[in-house]
């Protein structure tokens, strides 16, 4: 997916948010601003090309202050909307280098 048509998204307020995705950000203290501002800056780290009702992807991205965050994304090409299916900070137990699964 590519991450440009997510940020133009954003850019141009075609955001969806999805109640799941809004309290995940509420549980780990997010702020909307910061979730968008880790995309801007961020790169597609796994991508969900069979996912429905869109193919969807997952962002790791930095906050103001530097800190990761993960925020999976989807992506509709007919409307040009984005829909925040979840947004988390990631556990370092899990990731290598935020990045990669660690394999359990």
């Amino acid at each position: 997916m590519d991450i440009e048509n997510i940020i133009d998204a954003i850019r141009n307020n075609r955001v969806r948010i999805t109640d799941h995705a809004d309290e995940e950000a509420f549980n780990d203290g997010l702020t909307f601003e910061e979730i968008y501002f880790s995309v801007m800056h961020g790169e597609v780290i796994e991508d969900y090309p069979n996912d429905k009702p869109y193919p969807s992807c997952l962002i790791l991205g930095k906050n103001f202050s530097g800190k990761p965050i993960h925020s999976v994304w989807a992506y509709n090409p007919e409307n040009l909307w984005t829909v925040l299916i979840t947004v988390y900070r990631p556990d370092p137990e899990r990731w290598i280098d935020w990045k990669v699964r660690v394999k359990q």
